[in-house]
This record gives C-alpha cells, structure tokens and sequence, in this order.
C-alpha cells in the first residue's frame, strides 16, 4: 500500500512510499482510507516543531475517514463495510483528560491516516454521521470534536449567549456552526471580508476585519453592550490573548486552543483575576465527545465545510497550503475510490 512518511523533518523530506498491507489480530481493524483532512498540526509534525524528538519514519496526519474492509477475531464494536474515523487520541475514550489517555495519538505517537490502509484498534474508531461525504467526515477527529469541546464542555454555551470566534479556520468555523446549532450570538475577527462574508452565509452575527481596527476587544465590548463576550474560542495564542480577555464579560470564559501567534507581552494576570475569567485548555477530546457530537451533527444535519480538495500524490501541496493559512474551513486530501 502507498503512504506518506516523515523520513526527515522538513516538508521537502515527506515521501511517498510502500508499505505491506496490514493484517488485523485480536480486536484490530484494517480501514480503507478515503478522505484526509489536514490540521496545523500535522504541518507543524512535518516540519519537526510539534515534537523534534519523534520517531521517524512516522505518517502524518491524524484526521481520515474510510470502510473498514477486515477485521480481527475479537472484534465487536465494528463490522465490514461500515462508515468510521479515528479518534485523534487513540487511548481516550471517556472521562476526564490523563496523562495515560493523551499517549496514542494518530500522527504523532503513533502512525497517522496519510496512508491508503489503517490499522488501528476497534476501540479508536467511531462511526461517522450517514449524511456527511467522505470528505466532510474526515474533517471531525481533530477541529470539530476539538469545537465541540470548547463551545459546549468548556464554554457551556447557552441560548442568547455571545461567542467570538478568531478567523476562519476549521476549529472556528466548527465553533461557529455549533454555537448557532445553540442558539448563541456569534462574533468573528479576520483579515479578509471576502471570509467573513462566507463566515456571514454560515450564520456569523457581525464581523470585523482586524487589519482595519486592531483592537477588535473594545468592538466586541461596543457589540455586546459594554457587557463583553460570554467566551471567546482562541486560536492566536500569545497574540491575542490579551484581547480575549479584554473581550470576555466578568465571569466569562476563555476555551484555550491554537498557539499562532507570540507576542513580547506578558500574560494580562491582573486582567484575569479582575474578570474572574474561566481559562480551559482544549486539546480535542474523547470518543465520547465524538460520539456525542456526531448525534447532534446527524440530528442538525450540520454540513462541515470544505474549502480545497487535493488528490492523495498532492499531499506536500495541500500542506504548503496549510501553511498560507488562507484556507475557509477545512483542506481536504482524497484517495482514489
């Protein structure tokens, strides 16, 4: 079978290359792949700042969909033909986040999906929502459980509540689609109005482009009403921290998630404590969280949004792609079917 290996760090050193056909034991599962959706982190893997220690040769990527086409003598939770992806973390399936749950990662720890057969255990696998392609499918293991997390477990979002999402990649895109799944208001921050125009389709409340107006914390303060937001889904990191917290009202809540952006300022502690802020860091999720949110995506119909598609021989493409930063919503990269 062919895949893509990390032979050396650097996006120059990702090779395509065979592998034998895995075969499944005990309560292993071979999946067919045919959708990979790429995640930020899967560019930082392959330029070797996720994790400069890895093991190599490794393959990349976390976020895949496909059939399972065998499986082994103990398995019971998956049969033959059925629609699945992975979970990003292989060891986590509920509960609260452990040291033990984080090992097991798809991509990172362990072999990841950019490859045309998986073999992962039946218990690393969920089934994916009937309506969705394989390409929409492929977007959920890592951004949209990642969304979920943060809108509904950390944010706790309610009707009427206020959300601010910043920019138009796929965890906020995600977090904008299930905040209005909640009935929440929905703020959003970018550079291009070309994408909050798109963002405004998806049912974005009102937009700012922050190369126009930098301080887009005293706007979000000015659109609530001089309250503040009731959370804000980060993404910039040390960049825009500062603002979230500036943007949050007291007793707001802060769902902690990308690392973009750094900045020669320290963190606003003052700020924190004044606003009695919530901070929680996310880092994706259980199967539980999966499964629970593939209930509301079946239940809502909720279509992920894909915005470029590249064939599986196009892979260093897709990721340089990734590292424009100028996609909407999620890259996709598709095995032949």
């Amino acid at each position: 079978m062919k895949v893509w290996e990390i032979s050396a760090f650097g996006l120059d050193h990702l090779a395509l290359t065979e592998r034998p056909m895995p075969q499944p034991s005990g309560t292993q599962v071979v999946v067919k792949v045919y959708a990979v959706s790429l995640n930020y982190r899967d560019l930082l893997t392959v330029s070797g700042r996720y994790n400069p220690k890895m093991a190599l040769p490794r393959i990349p990527c976390s976020d895949g969909a496909g059939e399972v086409v065998a499986i082994g003598e103990k398995v019971t939770r998956v049969k033959i033909r059925q629609r699945v992806a992975g979970i990003f973390m292989q060891n986590w399936i509920d509960g609260p986040p452990e040291a033990a749950k984080q090992r097991g990662a798809l991509g990172g720890d362990i072999d990841g999906t950019l490859a045309e057969f998986v073999l992962v255990d039946e218990n690393g696998l969920v089934e994916i929502p009937a309506h969705l392609s394989w390409e929409e499918a492929a977007t959920l293991p890592c951004a949209a459980v990642t969304a979920w997390n943060a809108v509904v477990h950390a944010g706790q979002t309610k009707a009427g509540d206020t959300v601010v999402i910043q920019g138009t990649g796929g965890v906020s895109i995600f977090a904008l689609q299930f905040a209005k799944m909640l009935g929440a208001r929905v703020l959003g921050t970018s550079s291009s109005d070309e994408k909050l125009a798109r963002a405004g389709k998806l049912g974005l409340d009102a937009g700012l482009n922050y190369k126009r107006q930098e301080d887009w914390a005293k706007w979000v303060v000015e659109q609530t009403g001089g309250r503040g937001a009731d959370l804000v889904i980060e993404v910039g990191g040390a960049g825009t921290f500062g603002q979230s917290v500036r943007a949050i009202r007291v007793g707001g809540r802060i769902a902690q998630i990308g690392v973009l952006a750094e900045s020669p300022h320290p963190i606003e502690i003052r700020s924190l404590l004044h606003k009695q802020a919530h901070l929680h860091g996310i880092y994706v999720g259980s199967r539980a969280d999966f499964e629970e949110m593939n209930r509301a995506i079946a239940l809502n119909k909720l279509q992920p949004q894909v915005d470029q598609r590249f064939s599986f021989d196009d892979a260093p493409k897709a990721l340089a792609l990734m590292e424009k930063a100028s996609h909407f919503g999620k890259i996709v990269i598709r095995l032949t079917t």
